[in-house]
């Protein structure tokens, strides 16, 4: 390994969000994660039960393992609340350590800044650490900029750039999110995120995760 460029492993969240892969898919994904010492693993949350099976918790003796992280109303949020609580506390249940939730973007278009707020604070309420993905591309400044608040205001501990179905993540984004942070939550860089440079620059910015589906491809560039 290079000496001039820091293990990136433990900030990767190693992310396995297309629908059409199976079983088989996810038990490589969380085998990749161990192997590498990726931060997390990112799910749908069909399958947090077999991953937690897969993933032990450091408290059952088995040495370090990643986080098992699980979306909630993944990729849109356009779901009633109740819904979308119901998943995130099945999550919970089925051994989630944190929760990526999308919030509701058409209350928050039309102003209804009160059904966002309520709406992530019953999640954030459950107790796991939670990511707020804010899809900050797509977002008018002054919207941003109000999600980023109802987001800490509700508990969230992460602010995620984006769901991965956008543009690609940039150093400036991060730096964006960061700024609107205040230092009152941490920021995870998500979407496009396809070599090492990308990578440490988005660290850099003030990324403390890496959302992607390349950890991989990442760690083999970083070991070359």
């Amino acid at each position: 390994m290079s000496q001039e460029r820091p293990d990136i492993a433990p900030l990767i969240d190693h992310a396995l969000l297309d629908p059409h892969h199976g079983l088989d898919a996810i038990h490589r994904c969380c085998d990749e994660a161990r192997h590498f010492g990726f931060a997390a693993v990112c799910l749908a949350s069909r399958w947090v039960t077999p991953a937690r099976e897969r993933l032990p918790r450091p408290s059952e003796g088995r040495g370090p393992s990643p986080r098992l992280v699980s979306v909630v109303g993944f990729p849109f949020g356009a779901i009633p609340p109740e819904v979308k609580l119901a998943e995130a506390e099945a999550a919970a249940a089925a051994g989630a350590d944190e929760l990526d939730v999308v919030p509701d973007f058409g209350a928050l278009a039309d102003g209804d800044t009160g059904a966002v707020l309520s709406e992530l604070e019953a999640i954030c309420d459950l107790g796991l650490p939670v990511k707020v993905i804010l899809e900050a591309e797509r977002l008018p400044p002054a919207r941003l900029e109000l999600l980023v608040e109802i987001s800490i205001d509700a508990g969230a501990r992460f602010l995620k750039s984006g769901s991965g179905f956008g543009q690609a993540v940039t150093p400036a984004l991060v730096e964006r999110l960061r700024q609107l942070a205040r230092g009152r939550a941490a920021v995870k860089a998500s979407g496009g995120i396809a070599d090492l440079e990308q990578a440490f620059a988005l660290v850099e910015a003030g990324a403390s995760r890496l959302g992607t589906s390349r950890g991989v491809a990442l760690m083999q560039a970083l070991r070359a």
